[in-house]
């Protein structure tokens, strides 16, 4: 049954009343999926592990070195998997370079994923970026695989409560080498 206006009302007042009638008929009209997007964990490039010399082993000389490398972005997005749990996908933006000491096929370069929850680390993976190079060509980009974690929310704990942190896999004369060369 349509809704019947008061004969009482001014029709200025009437015609703000049909609006705000149609407004409310029009409420259940259009996508009921307006939810924002949940948040996603905050996401941290370790400093000393986001670049990569790596070397021949016979010395420091740049004649002597194989690759270097660079995180260059870890792009990520969250949305939510099902009631309790939010999906994080991310992956890794890096450019590789060669360097004089390189065989014709550079090995894959290691890095990591872990995810913690304040102190706690829940999961630590590795994963590879596996450069191509061009005939001739001595730099490139190269973007990882996506990588999914599912993360446990409640009312009390968002996905916010995780970190998420990301770095390449370092030998101890990697990580001292980037220590003392910081990057610009």
């Amino acid at each position: 049954m349509p809704a019947m206006l008061s004969p009482s009302l001014s029709s200025p007042a009437r015609t703000l009343a049909a609006l705000a009638l149609a407004g409310l008929a029009c409420a259940s009209c259009g996508p009921k999926d307006t939810e924002f997007p949940p948040v996603c964990p905050s996401l941290a490039l370790l400093g000393d592990a986001a670049d990569l010399a790596r070397f021949d082993g016979r010395g420091l000389d740049v004649t002597n070195l194989v690759t270097r490398a660079r995180i260059t972005a870890v792009p990520a997005q969250c949305e939510t998997a099902k009631p309790g749990v939010v999906r994080a996908t991310l992956h890794v933006d890096a450019e590789v370079s060669r360097g004089p000491a390189s065989p014709a096929t550079l090995p894959p370069i290691d890095y990591f994923i872990a995810l913690m929850e304040g102190d706690k680390v829940l999961r630590e993976q590795d994963f590879a970026l596996a450069p191509t190079f061009a005939p001739n060509v001595d730099r490139t980009s190269v973007r990882g695989e996506d990588i999914e974690l599912l993360l446990p929310v409640s009312q009390t704990k968002s996905a916010a409560a995780y970190r998420i942190f990301v770095g390449f896999r370092l030998s101890p004369d990697e990580l001292a080498f980037n220590r003392a060369h910081p990057a610009p």
